[in-house]
């Protein structure tokens, strides 16, 4: 199936997921290794399409995707909520790479987002 990366998707939507691993495959062999491994259960609510079930506000998930200020805010304020090992998920800040490619897959990913 061809991925279309010039137009922007409904944030989690089929296309949207699509596209954004069209954008992570494109960079594959420049980006980093990814070294720290976790597994979490997201849970969204309001999503405007679909069965799924992922847990945070929909507003908050898109803005805490491209705001770092406005996801600890969401935090703070309750509209994220954590549950399980809070300092492994802590501890990733730190060891997540940032690199040229990394910065360059985000805002493509950005760019592909509604």
């Amino acid at each position: 199936m061809e991925v279309i990366l010039d137009m922007a998707f409904p944030f989690l939507s089929s296309e949207w997921m699509d596209a954004a691993r069209a954008i992570r495959a494109k960079y594959q062999d420049q980006a980093p290794k990814i070294t720290a491994v976790i597994r979490i259960n997201q849970v969204i609510t309001d999503v405007p399409f679909g069965d799924g079930t992922v847990k945070s506000y929909m507003d908050t998930s898109t803005g805490a995707m491209n705001d770092q200020a406005a996801a600890m805010q969401a935090f703070m304020g309750g509209k994220i909520k954590v549950a399980g090992d809070m300092m492994k998920m802590m501890a990733l800040q730190t060891q997540m790479p940032q690199t040229d490619i990394t910065a360059k897959v985000a805002e493509e990913i950005k760019a592909i987002t509604e």
